[in-house]
């Protein structure tokens, strides 16, 4: 008889430590590059997100697009304005409006940091990215200050510098 326990308690040792050792990583639905590039980004949160059932069978599909998107401070509370998410197809008419306001869960306090930090004259909060996180739907906020024009050009003529130092490196390696 100790031989079919010893088997049972091998097994339900090895699916407890599998599925802890294998923990889930980002899934990215969505990313908002424009905003890196609009903003300057000071600092990033991550919130929750409160969804209905087919938006987020529609995030699943990859259907969300961040780049209107912003997010403010109503009653001591965080809301995400403006960030599309498809209408699910085979939800029918069970469908709400892509555009509607969908509420953030953070902590309290880190919301009223959030909303001092807002009232600061420039400052806004734009969604970096949307992504599922061990299966819930998360959103990765930045808290970003416009960038001037010039701020803009410095960014691209970095970035096209970068181009040419990765195209030489390459075209030295091949030699």
């Amino acid at each position: 008889m100790p031989f079919p326990r010893a088997i049972g308690t091998l097994r339900n040792v090895s699916q407890k430590t599998k599925s802890k050792s294998v923990p889930e990583g980002r899934q990215i639905i969505a990313s908002n590059r424009r905003a890196r590039f609009e903003y300057e980004i000071l600092d990033t949160w991550e919130a929750g997100m409160v969804l209905l059932g087919p938006e987020v069978k529609s995030l699943r599909a990859g259907n969300a697009n961040l780049s209107d998107g912003y997010a403010v401070t109503k009653r001591g509370e965080l809301w995400l304005l403006n960030a599309h998410i498809s209408p699910y197809k085979e939800a029918g008419r069970d469908n709400p409006d892509p555009r509607r306001e969908r509420k953030l869960l953070l902590h309290r306090r880190e919301i009223e940091k959030l909303s001092s930090q807002l009232s600061e004259r420039g400052l806004t909060l734009v969604p970096l990215s949307l992504y599922f996180k061990n299966g819930r739907a998360k959103v990765e906020l930045g808290l970003a200050r416009g960038k001037k024009r010039y701020d803009k050009r410095e960014t691209i003529k970095r970035r096209e510098q970068d181009r040419e130092i990765a195209r030489a490196t390459r075209s030295r390696r091949r030699g």
